[in-house]
C-alpha cells in the first residue's frame, strides 16, 4: 500500500499507543467470541482505514452476521442503542469503553435525510454497499496473524484500498444517492480529504456541488457537530478551503465566500481553542468592524448551535483581538496587566500573530516588561470586601469601585502594603461618598 502523504505531528504519543492496544485487544477478543460462536465478524468502517494508515485508532467497530439478541447472550454488558439498525454496544470490561457491534444490513429509503426507514439483515457485501465512502467501507479480520500482508487481512467489496493506495475520497456506488440519503455525507468529505491529505473524486465533488444547497435540510445540531470537528482538526483551513470551493459555505454559514483565504485559519496553531478558530473564520471571510461581532456571533451560533460558552469564547476573543490591535498602546498599566491575565488574552494574542507577526511580538515584549515590574502582572490583591467591612466600611455602590480602584493603584506599584491599600481605600471612600451621597462607605 502506498504511503499516506505524512503531516507533522503525525506521530503517535505513548499513552495514545497504550489506548489503543487496549482498544485493539479489547475489540478482537470480541470478534474470536462471535467467531467461536459460529459467526462471521470483522472490524470495521473507520477503524480498517486507520489502521491500514498506521494511525493507531483508539475505537473500534465490529461488523457481523449475529443478530442484535445474539450479541446480548454471547456478551455480559450490552446495551441496545440502535436494535432496530442491528447496533449493540459491547463493553468488554467494566472500566472500558463500550465497543459498537452491528449486524450487517442493507438500508431501505431514506425519507428525513439521516436514516433509512427500514433495514434488513443482510451480508457483508450488502453492508459495504450502503456505506458512505469506499475507504471508510472496507472490512478486516483481526485473527489473521498481524504479521500477514495488510491486503491478507482486509475484505474489500467496493476498491476501497486502491482509493486508500491513491488517496482518494470517493463515494460507494451512485454518489448522487449515497448524498441523497444523507447529505451531511458531503461535510464528512470534505472533513475526510483535508484530515487524510486525500483529494475527492471528481464525480463524487460534482455530485457534493449538485446537493450542496440541500445541507439547509440538515439539523443545526448535526452540521455544527460536524463543524465542531473540522474546526478542530489541524488541517481545518484546508477543509475550510474545500468547503467554500464545494459550495458548502451558504448553507453552513449562510454566505457564499469562494474566494475568501483561510490565511489566518491556516495559521493558527494546532491547539487553538474553537472559538479562536471560528474567530479566525470570521476574520477571514469579511468581518472588519468591532461593530459586526455581535450580530456574525449570534448568527453562527443558531446556525452551528453553539453552546452558551461556546458563542461567549467565540465573541470574547474577536473582542479582545480588536483591543489588542487597538487600543492596546494606549492604555495605562492597570489596564494592560488586567488584559494580559484575561483567560481570553492567549486566544486573542494567537490571533494577532496570525494575522501581523511584528504586533504580536511588540504586545509580547510589553507583557514582559509589565511581569517584570515589582507587583508583576496579577498579583494577589492587597485587600478584599472582607478586609474592608472589617475595617468599619458598609456593603454599597462604591464597593466594588474602590476595590477596582485599589487594585489598580497596586497593580501601578503605587501601593504595595496592605497598610497602604486599607488607607487608599478609605480616603476612595470618604472622597466619593462626599460626591455620592447615600452610595454607601465608611461606617460611623
Amino acid at each position: 500500500m502506498a504511503e499516506r502523504p505524512y503531516h507533522p505531528g503525525d506521530e503517535v504519543s505513548p499513552r495514545r499507543h497504550a489506548r489503543h492496544e487496549r482498544a485493539l485487544a479489547e475489540a478482537t477478543s470480541i470478534v474470536r467470541t462471535l467467531r467461536e460462536a459460529g459467526h462471521i465478524a470483522y472490524f470495521a468502517g473507520g477503524c480498517v482505514r486507520d489502521e491500514l494508515l498506521g494511525l493507531e485508532p483508539v475505537d473500534y467497530d465490529i461488523a457481523t452476521d449475529a443478530r442484535p439478541e445474539r450479541v446480548s447472550e454471547l456478551f455480559g454488558r450490552t446495551s441496545h442503542v440502535g436494535a432496530h439498525f442491528g447496533v449493540v454496544l459491547v463493553r468488554p470490561e467494566r472500566d472500558s469503553a463500550s465497543v459498537e457491534v452491528a449486524t450487517f444490513r442493507s438500508d431501505g429509503s431514506y425519507s428525513d435525510n439521516r436514516r433509512p426507514d427500514e433495514v434488513t439483515f443482510s451480508t457483508p457485501e450488502e453492508d459495504a454497499a450502503r456505506r458512505d465512502f469506499t475507504v471508510n467501507a472496507l472490512f478486516m479480520d483481526p485473527l489473521v496473524s498481524r504479521d500477514a500482508p495488510a491486503r491478507e487481512r482486509v475484505i474489500d467489496y467496493v476498491s476501497g484500498v486502491e482509493d486508500l493506495d491513491a488517496g482518494v475520497i470517493r463515494a460507494v456506488g451512485d454518489p448522487d444517492e449515497r448524498l441523497a440519503e444523507d447529505h451531511l455525507r458531503a461535510l464528512r468529505a470534505v472533513r475526510f480529504a483535508a484530515r487524510l491529505g486525500f483529494r475527492i473524486d471528481e464525480g463524487t465533488q460534482e455530485a457534493i456541488r449538485r446537493h450542496a444547497r440541500e445541507l439547509s435540510g440538515v439539523s443545526r445540531e448535526r452540521i455544527g457537530d460536524e463543524m465542531r470537528k473540522v474546526m478542530a482538526d489541524r488541517y481545518r483551513a484546508v477543509a475550510i478551503w474545500q468547503l467554500q470551493y464545494l459550495g458548502l459555505d451558504e448553507p453552513v454559514l449562510g454566505e457564499a465566500k469562494e474566494r475568501a483565504l483561510p490565511r489566518t485559519l491556516g495559521r493558527l496553531p494546532d491547539d487553538a481553542e474553537l472559538g479562536t478558530s471560528f474567530a479566525a473564520l470570521a476574520l477571514d471571510r469579511g468581518l472588519i468592524e468591532l461593530s459586526q461581532v455581535a450580530g456574525l456571533v449570534e448568527s453562527w451560533r443558531e446556525r452551528l448551535c453553539l453552546s452558551n460558552q461556546e458563542r461567549d469564547r467565540f465573541k470574547e476573543v474577536l473582542t479582545g483581538l480588536g483591543l489588542l490591535e487597538g487600543e492596546w498602546p494606549l492604555m495605562g498599566v492597570a489596564t494592560q496587566k488586567r488584559a494580559a491575565s484575561a483567560d481570553w488574552f492567549t486566544e486573542a494574542l494567537r490571533l494577532v500573530a496570525a494575522r501581523d507577526l511584528e504586533n504580536m511580538v511588540r504586545i509580547r515584549r510589553r507583557v514582559d516588561q509589565l511581569i517584570g515590574t515589582p507587583s508583576g502582572l496579577s498579583p494577589r490583591p492587597l485587600v478584599d470586601g472582607d478586609a474592608l467591612i472589617a475595617a468599619g466600611h458598609r456593603p454599597g455602590p462604591l464597593f466594588g469601585r474602590v476595590l477596582d480602584a485599589v487594585y489598580d493603584a497596586q497593580l501601578e506599584d503605587l501601593i504595595s502594603d496592605r497598610a497602604q491599600a486599607m488607607e487608599h481605600a478609605s480616603r476612595l471612600f470618604e472622597q466619593w461618598s462626599r460626591e455620592t451621597p447615600g452610595s454607601g462607605g465608611s461606617g460611623g
